[in-house]
């Protein structure tokens, strides 16, 4: 019997008059239905959280800080449970699906820590001018109010939690919409709220179809939106509520460079390790999956070789497979766009060194060298596990080939040379540059975003508390300082 899990609305379990279905990407079996939110309903999310605003901002930290290692602490019991679940909408490798619950843990467990010191306040002596004497400055930090977070399918548990937990931490209500392809993973988190303290109203997470968001998205009572998602989404919302404080965390086209001192064969090896890994790791759709290889001609052949045996020998199959590396795309409708993106770069003259093939929702681990300038595939964000070779003369050329794309999120640079590390981390326009390994790496508590078209503001758990609270001073006069 296929199980249908209720949404959450103000901290309860409700359901609505229609669902939606769940299907396994790998198979296209029905995993489970999903109740839907009414308009009303919807309604009484918002109602509930704009009323419970200033309840939620005054509780205490230490209240805050342990509904927040609870869950930190169920997540992690619930480990395997949820892996499951996130392999089965998602169609993750389930070795990647467990990694995922490892890491929402971490977000959680830092956000109580950051919420026990948050707002503690800054003091500055005012009377460093005449004007200022006997005055002190106090400068702490209050929440913008509640918090709209629209997550995508790729990490639906993880981008979840990048979401939730910093509202939470800094006493902001927030309502939470999954994406509608992988919305079982947060439904168990509301499950794990439900269980804390919290004021009801500080939470929902709520199924909303997408055609149903602007409404929501331009709702006065929701002044803050943090959307993770494709650039064409993202900046169709900050145009359409420019008085909103928005935060974009959109895609890439991830560059690895690996530069003409990294030419050992234990150094191109791990190159080739690091660059096939993080190409297919989550089918290649993240947004710092490796999509450029932009290889010094020095070592330009011999990273081709290693780069293609290492794809080669990427795992494909079923995703419940503890063996298995690459699973399926989320839909065969995301497959047949990097199919036909692929096919149109070969048919512009780019070589296809491996893969190439399409079955279902499964696309074989992709490499390409010559891609020409103007095809698709060189300047949007794949989302699937393709990579391009690239021959540079030198690092200038690398550089300004990391450059040439409308994306700014991530880079990778494999270089032995501390003072090309400074230049890299000085001119590449990305939020981050990852030295030594792919541009995949990611640390949650590390400020994470992009420059360009890859969005604006900054996630990891401290930034995003910082991003959704402002400074508000106050001063005091008559003081004898």
């Amino acid at each position: 019997m296929t199980t249908t899990y209720a949404f959450w609305l103000a901290g309860r379990q409700e359901t609505g008059p229609e669902t939606l279905d769940v299907h396994h990407p790998y198979d296209g079996r029905l995993v489970a239905k999903v109740s839907v939110a009414s308009d009303a309903q919807v309604e009484e999310a918002v109602a509930a959280a704009y009323a419970v605003k200033d309840e939620f901002a005054a509780t205490p930290a230490y209240q805050r800080a342990a509904a927040l290692d609870h869950v930190a602490k169920r997540l992690a019991e619930r480990t395997e449970e949820l892996a499951q679940l996130i392999t089965a909408e998602n169609g993750k490798p389930i070795k990647w699906a467990r990694g995922e619950v490892g890491r929402a843990v971490s977000v959680f467990r830092w956000a109580a820590e950051e919420a026990r010191r948050f707002n503690s306040g800054e003091g500055q002596r005012l009377d460093t001018d005449a004007g200022g004497t006997g005055r002190l400055g106090l400068v702490r930090r209050f929440n913008r109010g509640v918090v709209l977070g629209i997550a995508p399918f790729n990490f639906p548990l993880n981008l979840v939690a990048h979401k939730v937990a910093p509202a939470i931490a800094v006493g902001a209500p927030i309502i939470l919409k999954p994406a509608p392809a992988t919305p079982l993973s947060a439904m168990i988190l509301g499950e794990i709220l439900a269980e804390t303290d919290l004021p009801a109203g500080s939470w929902s997470v709520l199924t909303v179809p997408n055609d149903r968001m602007p409404a929501l998205v331009q709702d006065p009572r929701l002044p803050v939106i943090s959307f993770t998602g494709s650039d064409k989404v993202g900046y169709a919302i900050l145009d359409s509520v420019p008085r909103k404080h928005v935060t974009l965390e959109l895609g890439g086209n991830a560059a690895a460079v690996v530069l003409g001192d990294w030419n050992s064969e234990a150094d191109l090896d791990w190159a080739a390790t690091r660059i096939a890994t993080f190409a297919n790791y989550q089918g290649g759709q993240s947004c710092i999956s490796v999509q450029r290889v932009i290889a010094d001609a020095t070592i330009y052949d011999r990273l081709v070789e290693k780069v293609v045996e290492k794809v080669g020998a990427q795992v494909t199959g079923d995703p419940a497979d503890a063996g298995v590396d690459v699973g399926p795309l989320v839909s065969e409708d995301a497959a047949k766009r990097v199919e036909s993106w692929v096919d149109e770069a070969v048919n512009a003259g780019a070589k296809l060194l491996a893969g190439g093939e399409r079955e279902g929702a499964s696309y074989a681990p992709t490499v390409l060298a010559e891609v020409p300038d103007g095809v698709t595939l060189a300047t949007e964000e794949v989302f699937g596990p393709v990579l391009s070779l690239q021959k540079v003369d030198g690092v200038d050329e690398a550089f300004a080939a990391v450059n040439d794309s409308k994306f700014g999120l991530q880079a990778g640079v494999f270089t032995h040379d501390v003072q090309v590390a400074f230049r890299a981390h000085r001119e590449l326009e990305v939020g981050g540059v990852i030295i030594g390994d792919a541009p995949s790496y990611r640390a949650d508590q590390m400020p994470y975003g992009g420059v360009k078209d890859s969005g604006v503001g900054r996630e990891g758990v401290a930034y995003a508390m910082a991003d959704y609270t402002y400074e508000r001073v106050l001063v005091l006069t008559g003081l004898a300082l």
